[in-house]
């Protein structure tokens, strides 16, 4: 993946760089090492380890295969530790620059596999499951932050590499899990390489909504936890209102502000997809799974 990694400068700082934005075109992704710095990571887990919140609205979907996978879902990045990655320059900044326009926070979601038990994820698009709630066009990506390692042994991310120009993928249910169709997934693979993508923690993966991705279960006796942020891009506003914010400016904060941040976790603002949300949605069970 050397051809599309990079790294923060040295005043943490992530420039996009003509070859980086030539990169995400071409490939459906970049890959920031180091995205947070050992105190900035440091800070998030503090923030999520031991979260009675997260732990309460917590989202557990089978995969068919007796394990499972966690996540709990907010709408809005409010002004804890969270807030302050999702809304900072180095995260959303970059995600302006790659989309070429202004964004706006679509969702966050911890997504976690416990040790062991930890379940797959299908072969999907993001926009796979977004195009249900009407934004019209595919400006749409993900960050993807490890806050654990992830690697082949705890379920990392694979991906084809550059399927996101192959466009939307017909996505159906296989059980609990929602998928891209599997004939297609098989014939797009021949073209478009697959990649393990395992990262440190701390690493941040930006990429496309229609990237394909999928990943596998984890059976390695250490969890795997990741903090995954969505963007939407402003002049993509949904035509119909859904349980995902429609256009909500986005007031970006220096990156200082993440260590600078005195509040570790606040739900205030946040909008937690609480499980009473989730039953009341029948888009939910579509909408919140990467």
């Amino acid at each position: 993946m050397s051809q599309t990694e990079y790294r923060p400068n040295q005043n943490n700082e992530v420039e996009v760089t003509e070859d980086m934005k030539k990169a995400f075109d071409k490939h459906g992704y970049i890959m920031v090492r180091n995205l947070l710095n050992s105190q900035e990571l440091e800070k998030l887990k503090m923030s999520l380890d031991e979260n009675e919140t997260i732990s309460e609205n917590s989202h557990k979907v089978d995969d068919g295969e007796k394990r499972f996978a966690c996540l709990t879902v907010w709408s809005h990045p409010g002004d804890d530790v969270t807030g302050m990655i999702s809304r900072s320059e180095k995260v959303a900044g970059t995600c302006e620059q790659l989309l070429e326009g202004e964004v706006y926070h679509y969702h966050s979601k911890l997504m976690m596999k416990v040790a062991k038990v930890g379940g797959r994820w299908a072969w999907h698009q993001d926009y796979g499951y977004w195009y249900g709630n009407t934004p019209l066009f595919p400006d749409m990506m993900t960050v993807f932050i490890a806050v654990d390692g992830c690697h082949q042994g705890n379920g990392c991310l694979e991906i084809l590499d550059g399927s996101h120009k192959c466009g939307r993928i017909e996505h159906n249910f296989v059980g609990q899990l929602m998928g891209a169709d599997m004939d297609r997934v098989n014939m797009i693979e021949k073209r478009c390489p697959k990649k393990f993508v395992e990262m440190n923690p701390g690493d941040g993966l930006f990429f496309h909504c229609n990237l394909l991705h999928y990943s596998g279960p984890n059976l390695s006796e250490e969890r795997r936890w990741a903090f995954l942020i969505a963007y939407n891009k402003a002049s993509n506003d949904p035509v119909e209102e859904h349980h995902h914010p429609k256009y909500t400016p986005l007031h970006k904060v220096p990156n200082s502000a993440i260590l600078n941040c005195e509040v570790l976790w606040d739900t205030n603002g946040k909008s937690i997809l609480t499980k009473e949300k989730r039953q009341q949605s029948k888009l939910a069970e579509i909408n919140v799974k990467n």
